[in-house]
């Protein structure tokens, strides 16, 4: 028999909208420097300098918004116009006090999680932000415990539900990316519990891990509570509420 003790839940883009407003930013971006070269390789080059920039800046809209300025110095071969600095500076400024609203059906699965499990918010990206979003977002009650990580990989995973549940075996973790919350979490020994967004970002991007037992995707968070607590329920029963 299962038994499930601590539910980890991802933040940007399973709670509130994140990479939407990203998009956003990276197009307000080419078109600051449309004079400067082709679009798409333009796209590339921003996405390969914020891949570069990872290990140094993290994960985040200031860490993105250093990165717009490095890519358009590196376009132009530094002769951007201070014009083009102050509006990406503006863009980075706007995405770091954008409202945060939770996504349909949000709460009331927090809630219900929350009243029969340990309830974690494990999220990647800048201290000061993602606090802000959580207060901003007014879920922040329902979390016995909130971990913001420079990285996800199956060390933080089983450190986290050793430090605020009974062991990786006996926690599921649910967000958006395949990459960050759903393949290290099954590596750590969770069951793993994939919430899609329409949009991901490519460095989040990856396989599904087919055929994993401890593996399903929902077709909202609506569906994460009584997929949870099927797993105690039966141990065959889990993969009957997936999408």
């Amino acid at each position: 028999m299962t038994t499930i003790t601590t539910v980890g839940v991802d933040a940007d883009d399973t709670l509130w909208h994140c990479e939407s407003l990203f998009r956003l930013s990276h197009a307000r971006f080419l078109d600051l420097l449309s004079e400067h070269g082709d679009p798409e390789r333009i796209e590339q080059q921003l996405l390969a300098v914020e891949k570069r920039n990872l290990r140094v800046y993290g994960y985040g809209a200031k860490g993105f918004t250093l990165s717009m300025i490095e890519t358009a110095l590196e376009v132009t071969d530094g002769a951007v116009d201070t014009r083009v600095i102050r509006e990406i500076l503006a863009v980075g400024r706007q995405m770091l006090t954008e409202p945060i609203e939770p996504l349909p059906g949000v709460e009331k699965a927090l809630a219900e999680l929350s009243d029969r499990y340990r309830l974690v918010l494990i999220t990647k990206g800048d201290l000061l932000h993602q606090e802000q979003k959580l207060a901003s977002s007014g879920l922040g009650d329902y979390f016995v415990a909130v971990e913001i990580v420079s990285e996800k990989d199956a060390d933080t995973y089983r450190r986290v539900f050793d430090r605020h549940g009974t062991g990786a075996d006996q926690a599921v973790m649910a967000g958006n990316s395949m990459r960050s919350d759903i393949l290290p979490a099954l590596e750590a020994g969770c069951w793993g519990a994939l919430i899609p967004y329409p949009l991901v970002w490519a460095h989040e991007a990856a396989e599904a891990p087919a055929g994993h037992a401890r593996y399903v995707e929902l077709a909202n968070i609506g569906a994460l509570p009584a997929w949870v607590d099927s797993l105690s329920a039966s141990p065959d029963h889990g993969a009957s509420l997936a999408r």
